[in-house]
């Protein structure tokens, strides 16, 4: 069911489009060898908005045209605007060989208990319950994406800052 997972991704790292630039939800795996980011724009399934860790709104995508990306993007402009500074996905697509998404299509068709084992993993993971010790139970089939801050916003102020400050100290 679930295939891929982006957890707690930042708003400010994103690229939402510009002009004839499209916006882009680049990540890549936890785990394994290094590659090339997948842009996660057009997945389909749950996604989470939090407030500094705070869990604020649940969605989905998928109906219709509706696509990751563009429901974030409607979220920056609604009634949720600037109530919101992370977000968590988890995705039905998978990510091919290639680099790009599976069809829609494609989504798997889980058994029960695999079905039950990823509804209990995405409460678990995104209400994170005190007394729960155990984490979601996704299962190996599932990767886990971390966010890559896209290329075309720049250098953060802290790596700007932290250059800055390399380049006044001395050299030894």
């Amino acid at each position: 069911m679930i295939n891929t997972i982006g957890h707690l991704w930042r708003v400010q790292d994103v690229f939402w489009g510009a002009g004839s630039s499209a916006g882009a939800l680049l990540g890549v795996p936890y785990y394994g060898k290094r590659q090339e980011p997948t842009d996660f724009r057009d997945q389909v399934g749950i996604y989470v908005l939090y407030a500094d860790f705070d869990l604020v709104y649940v969605g989905q995508t998928g109906v219709g045209n509706q696509r990751l990306l563009a429901r974030l993007k409607q979220h920056r402009d609604d009634g949720l605007a600037r109530r919101w500074n992370q977000f968590s996905w988890f995705g039905f697509r998978w990510v091919r060989k290639t680099g790009g998404l599976s069809t829609v299509a494609q989504a798997s068709h889980p058994s029960l208990p695999q079905m039950l084992n990823h509804l209990e993993a995405i409460l678990v993971d995104t209400v994170e319950p005190p007394l729960n010790r155990q984490g979601g139970r996704f299962g190996a089939d599932t990767w886990w994406y971390r966010q890559v801050r896209d290329p075309r916003l720049g250098p953060t102020a802290d790596k700007m800052i932290t250059d800055l400050w390399k380049a006044r100290l001395p050299a030894k």
